[in-house]
């Protein structure tokens, strides 16, 4: 269990807002643009959508700066042109592509920040590169398979996922998992090892975990594990941003800087994502709520059955092995300790989800470890998914940080 953090009032913020200001510079102020204005979708599309409009701005101030390699390499800037304006125009142009209802909002932030730059050639001329970036990131993702119909029957032998209650939810995105990566070769690439058996000694050990600790009525949770569970009952993006913007803030970096970051960052996010829904889809491994209340039909007399067994949190309506959101912020994990060192930082997260609560880090891992417990303790993964997408997303991340941050081509790997 992880006690190390420290848990505080604060008034109620957007979702995972940074706590303090943390701005440098408009790459990070359209970084926590974007964070908002995706909030409303689910956590893949949240992904998707992120990685987009970040690697657009990146695309657009590296044509500029020309401090790294590119990702798609095709755009070419004027001496002088504005990194600010491109910046601003690569962030607005793909988020109003992507999330048109949002439009009039962003409209008025592209005005105040493009207003607030000289009106010059500069300005017009980082204004093109932007919204070129912005193109091609789209027309690259336009037949990206995030919109196709896969046919998916749940299964009915033990062990296999079905909807679970109360919402009895159809199983969602089974296409994900072969949706193109972004950084990674395809979804299989770092498929994780099967899950344990269900007549296993670690199965009974984390059924029995689980079914202890993340009953929605426990008396073995503390009220510390209770908020940590609700305060992480939302998405990667939400959680890994604002912390990355914060840090970000702290040491100064650069705006060409900043471009790279939170583009490798949700690059990574993304890519963790797709990697752990093709892992899902392919084990289709039963949720704790349908294990617990079937616990009599898996074979394991160590597995006793509770017919009415709920847990805290509501269950996602997709397989639980491994977990996705560990899959996907240890890759985030991964990808930060390359950029800004493993510890020594203050970090101050806030969820809408546990609103008056801020919870205080030092280093990415403590993150991670909250993630973990937050999901057991919510009820809706064993600690088996949990240690399973935690090194299926450190994989992912480290491709990331190889082949994006490092600039090493797949074939040196």
């Amino acid at each position: 269990m992880n006690t190390r953090h420290l848990l505080g009032i604060l008034t109620a913020s957007l979702l995972f807002s940074g706590a303090g200001t943390a701005r440098a510079d408009v790459v990070t102020d359209w970084n926590g643009i974007m964070q908002s204005t995706v909030a409303t979708s689910n956590a893949f599309a949240q992904s998707r959508s992120a990685a987009i409009t970040q690697l657009a701005v990146f695309e657009a101030v590296n044509a500029i700066a020309k401090r790294f390699p590119p990702y798609i390499g095709t755009l070419w800037a004027p001496a002088g042109a504005s990194l600010d304006a491109a910046a601003i125009a690569a962030a607005h142009k793909a988020l109003v592509a992507l999330h048109p209802a949002a439009t009039a909002s962003l409209d008025t932030a592209y005005a105040a920040g493009i207003q607030a730059l000289p009106d010059d050639q500069s300005r017009l001329d980082g204004i093109a590169i932007g919204e070129a970036a912005a193109n091609a990131m789209l027309a690259l993702r336009a037949a990206d398979g995030s919109t196709a119909i896969v046919s998916y029957v749940p299964g009915a032998d033990p062990g296999d996922w079905r909807p679970t209650p109360p919402a009895l939810l159809p199983a969602l995105l089974p296409n994900w998992g072969q949706v193109m990566p972004f950084g990674i070769d395809n979804g299989a690439q770092y498929r994780s090892a099967p899950p344990p058996a269900l007549t296993s000694g670690k199965y009974a050990r984390d059924y029995d975990e689980v079914m202890t600790v993340g009953a929605v009525n426990s008396t073995e949770r503390t009220q510390r594990l209770t908020d940590i569970a609700v305060f992480y009952a939302s998405s990667a993006v939400q959680a890994w941003n604002p912390a990355a913007r914060q840090v970000s803030a702290a040491q100064h970096r650069t705006t060409a800087e900043n471009a790279r970051a939170f583009a490798a960052l949700n690059m990574a996010i993304a890519d963790g994502l797709i990697a752990v829904m093709e892992t899902k889809y392919y084990y289709n491994v039963w949720r704790p709520v349908t294990a617990i209340r079937l616990g009599d039909t898996d074979g394991n007399k160590r597995t006793p059955p509770d017919v009415s067994w709920l847990p805290l949190i509501a269950t996602p309506p997709f397989p639980s092995y491994p977990s996705a959101h560990a899959s996907a912020s240890g890759a985030a994990r991964a990808v930060l300790e390359e950029l800004f060192g493993r510890d020594g930082f203050d970090v101050d997260l806030t969820s809408s989800t546990a609103p008056g609560l801020v919870l205080h880090y030092t280093a990415w891992e403590q993150i991670t470890d909250d993630i973990d417990d937050a999901r057991v303790y919510g009820g809706i993964h064993f600690r088996y998914d949990q240690e399973a997408g935690g090194r299926q997303g450190r994989q992912v991340g480290m491709d990331i940080v190889r082949t994006f941050l490092r600039g090493r081509p797949k074939c040196e790997e």
